[in-house]
C-alpha cells in the first residue's frame, strides 16, 4: 500500500517502523525530534489515532499500538450519523442485516460445543426474565445472543458492523420500551434459532433469521411513532 495515503504522518510513521500490538511508541518529544514534525501536529493526529482506537495512551505507560479494531471507527461515524438524522439506523440495520445474512453459514459452522452451551445459556437467562414476576427487558442476553453467534469469525470488520449496530441500537433507546407480546414473539425466534444452532440444522436456523429480522421494522415503527407523539 502506498502510505501517502494515510493522512498522518503519525500513522505512517507506526507502520514504517513496523510495530506490533502491544509494542510501545515513543514519546511525541521523541517522535517529533526523529521525524522533524512539531509536538503540536503529532498530538492532533495522535488524538485521532486514539479516537480510532489504533493507540492507547495511559499514564505509566506512555502510548501503545493497540489490537486492530474496527468498531470505534465506525461507532464514531454512525453515532454521528445519527445525531444528525435518526433514520440513519434504518440504513444501518439493513447493512447489519445483510451482513448476518451473508456470514451466518460460514459463522454458526465453527461454534464450539462450549458455544452452544454458551448460547442456551444466554436462552434461559432471557426466558427467566421475562418470567419473572416483575419482568425485565433481556437487552444484555439479546445483544450478546446476537454477537455470540459470530464470535469465531476472524473477520474484525464484520464483528466491528456488528457491534457497532448494537451500540446504535442503546443510542436510539430501542432498549428501553417494548410491548410484552412483542419481547415474547422474539424471544421465541431466538429459541428457534438457537435450537436449530444446537441441532446443526444451519439452513432451517438461516429461515428463520431471516423472517426474525422483519419483525424489528415493526419495532421501528413503533419507536418512530412514540417519538412523534412526545
Amino acid at each position: 500500500m502506498n502510505l501517502n495515503e494515510l493522512e498522518s504522518d503519525f500513522l505512517r510513521h507506526i507502520v514504517a517502523s513496523g510495530y506490533k500490538p502491544g509494542d510501545r511508541i515513543p514519546a511525541l518529544g521523541e517522535l517529533s525530534e526523529t521525524m522533524g514534525i512539531s509536538v503540536n501536529k503529532l498530538r492532533e493526529q495522535m488524538e485521532v489515532a486514539r479516537s480510532l482506537g489504533i493507540v492507547g495512551v495511559r499514564p505509566r505507560t506512555g502510548i501503545k499500538l493497540e489490537e486492530f479494531d474496527f468498531l470505534p471507527a465506525v461507532r464514531f461515524s454512525l453515532l454521528f450519523a445519527l445525531a444528525l438524522d435518526p433514520d440513519y439506523f434504518q440504513t444501518f440495520g439493513a447493512l447489519r442485516k445483510n451482513v448476518e445474512a451473508s456470514f451466518w453459514m460460514e459463522a454458526v459452522k465453527l461454534l464450539t460445543k462450549e458455544d452452544k452451551r454458551y448460547l442456551q445459556e444466554l436462552m434461559r437467562a432471557a426466558w427467566a426474565k421475562l418470567n419473572a414476576p416483575q419482568i425485565q427487558i433481556p437487552h444484555a442476553e439479546h445483544r450478546e445472543l446476537h454477537l455470540a453467534i459470530f464470535r469465531r469469525l476472524g473477520n474484525p470488520f464484520v464483528k466491528g458492523i456488528l457491534e457497532a449496530y448494537w451500540e446504535a441500537y442503546e443510542a436510539i433507546e430501542l432498549n428501553l420500551f417494548s410491548d410484552y407480546q412483542y419481547l415474547r414473539e422474539v424471544w421465541t425466534y431466538h429459541q428457534r434459532i438457537v435450537d436449530c444452532i444446537v441441532e446443526s440444522k444451519y439452513d432451517e436456523g438461516y429461515e428463520l433469521l431471516i423472517e426474525h429480522t422483519h419483525l424489528l421494522r415493526h419495532r421501528e415503527a413503533e419507536h418512530d411513532t412514540l417519538e412523534v407523539a412526545r
